[in-house]
């Protein structure tokens, strides 16, 4: 992010980086293994055959101790007879009907798809309780809560009781500039202007050192206050897991009229530029791509009244860059944390060795979350800021195919008086042009790129004896330095590694787009 913003200066009142959409799931952990809800039923002396009886009776407890009865004497209550029915529109139409400030907004009932229990016979033909998916009665419950603002508790009925969460990270941070008396322009979950930018990124980056355990837990009793009593002689705490969360960057321009010229090279450069291979590497993939081994990548461009928007999807994943008056948001979704890696210990072993390894749905890998999901708006941001360049084609290219003087060093980094003379590149010959394409890879960004990145990339991973590797090494030192001559790449110091110039990374995404252009479209706008 910081290529961005030292690149875009001139126009950038301020950057803003947190949780947006969070959504935690509640589970009572125990009754979904294979013998769970029978080790229930035995502890609470409950015959299988009377499985059904009790768990009606059990889910009259949970309606009768809910608040169920209090939003309907108030009139705060309403049975949604379908589920594709928008729910948040519904509770808002309460909240501006009763002119709800604070508390509970309103209760909505209503039939849903679930993971549930039912009875059954087994292979053979005894009656057991298995788990499958089915539908139930849930409970919506809509607050505008004293420190999370808006969110909702939507509660399962019945057996395993589910809990779903949902809050926003933004209308969280309104709250508490609210206690500080901190001005604000919003719209929406996005913030076009704030009095002091630098107390509201504290008051964000405050919500990461939240107790989230005790938090939800609140929650819970204040929507379910018969758990654990309704589960009888087998009393179990809820684990809560976050289900799926957003963490937003954005990027707040002096005013739109500055955002907007480069809002449309933006989603052009992404939309053309940003192939499956560059989204995996946003999203820290590290791993070699394979064509038959690959996730599949879509990325699709839409336009609303506010602004514009391109969004990459890796599987359940994603990554998206929208505008909104003067504000343009990079966004990181995670639906699916196993398909994120973090440095982090193993959870059977909390003082042993860190590793690569996937990140957790537990609430207590949120720092963790944060971390590898702002890891991403920055890869992306960086990706971005290149595309300021205003200058033609052949300006760029034409310093990579002059012939460029070497300064040779000696043992102590030294510059020496003699020098060495390097050939220039053809960014448009299929040669130098597809090495300009390899350097570009966004995978590079995350660990840099070593001498024996650029043989693999030459020969193959194939085993060679020990002459033939030298010579294919030596070519790739050659190849690396006329990159390093040509100010393409830069050493990072104290390592083997290089990392591609801020310059460079300028020219060539202006090249490569060159590349993807449409003669057609060239030669209209030429004209």
């Amino acid at each position: 992010m910081h290529s961005f913003l030292r690149t875009f200066a001139p126009y950038v009142a301020a950057a803003l980086c947190g949780f947006d959409r969070l959504v935690f799931k509640g589970k009572l952990a125990a009754l979904y293994s294979p013998n769970g809800m029978h080790y229930y039923l035995n502890v609470n002396h409950v015959l299988r055959k009377d499985f059904k009886t009790h768990a009606a009776e059990v889910t009259g407890q949970l309606l009768d101790a809910s608040l169920v009865a209090a939003a309907k004497q108030f009139g705060r209550y309403q049975y949604i007879r379908a589920a594709t029915v928008n729910k948040e529109k519904v509770a808002l139409q309460f909240a501006a009907e009763h002119h709800v400030k604070q508390g509970l907004v309103c209760v909505l009932q209503c039939v849903e798809p679930c993971w549930s229990f039912d009875t059954c016979k087994n292979a053979n033909g005894m009656l057991e309780v298995r788990g499958e998916p089915g539908k139930c009665s849930h409970l919506y419950h809509y607050y505008l809560h004293p420190k999370f603002g808006w969110m909702y508790v939507r509660l399962q009925t019945w057996f395993p009781f589910e809990i779903q969460v949902g809050i926003n990270g933004r209308e969280w941070l309104a709250r508490q500039m609210d206690q500080e008396k901190l001005a604000y322009k919003r719209c929406d979950n996005k913030f076009l202007h704030i009095e002091d930018w630098q107390r509201a990124q504290q008051l964000l980056d405050r919500q990461l050192r939240t107790d989230w355990v005790r938090h939800l837990d609140a929650l819970q009793k204040e929507v379910h206050p018969a758990h654990p009593g309704h589960l009888g002689n087998l009393p179990l705490a809820y684990n809560w897991t976050v289900f799926q969360s957003e963490w937003a960057t954005d990027i707040a321009f002096h005013s739109a009229g500055d955002l907007q010229p480069w809002c449309d090279r933006w989603l052009r450069q992404a939309f053309l530029s940003f192939g499956s291979a560059d989204v995996l590497r946003f999203l820290g993939r590290t791993r070699p791509i394979r064509k038959n081994a690959a996730p599949e990548v879509h990325s699709n461009v839409c336009e609303f009244e506010e602004g514009k928007r391109i969004k990459h999807f890796v599987q359940h994943n994603s990554v998206k860059l929208y505008t909104c008056h003067n504000v343009v948001r990079v966004e990181t979704t995670i639906n699916d944390a196993s398909q994120m890696k973090v440095l982090r210990t193993k959870s059977n072993k909390p003082r042993g060795k860190k590793a690569m390894l996937p990140l957790r749905r537990g609430v207590a890998d949120m720092p963790l979350r944060a971390e590898v999901s702002q890891q991403t708006n920055d890869r992306y941001l960086e990706a971005v800021a290149s595309i300021k360049q205003t200058t033609t084609v052949k300006e760029l290219a034409e310093s990579l195919t002059q012939r460029v003087d070497e300064p040779q060093r000696n043992e102590a980094g030294q510059a020496k008086d003699r020098k060495r003379r390097l050939r220039g590149l053809n960014p448009l010959a299929s040669t130098d042009g597809a090495l300009l394409k390899m350097v570009s890879d966004p995978k590079w960004m995350v660990h840099g790129l070593r001498n024996r990145d650029v043989v693999g990339w030459l020969y193959g991973q194939e085993q060679v004896q020990q002459k033939e590797s030298k010579r294919r090494s030596a070519r790739a030192t050659r190849l690396l330095r006329l990159l390093r001559g040509h100010g393409v790449l830069q050493k990072v110091s104290g390592t083997h590694r290089y990392q591609v110039t801020e310059q460079g990374r300028a020219k060539v995404q202006a090249l490569l787009a060159a590349f993807n252009a449409n003669p057609d479209e060239l030669t209209a706008k030429a004209a």
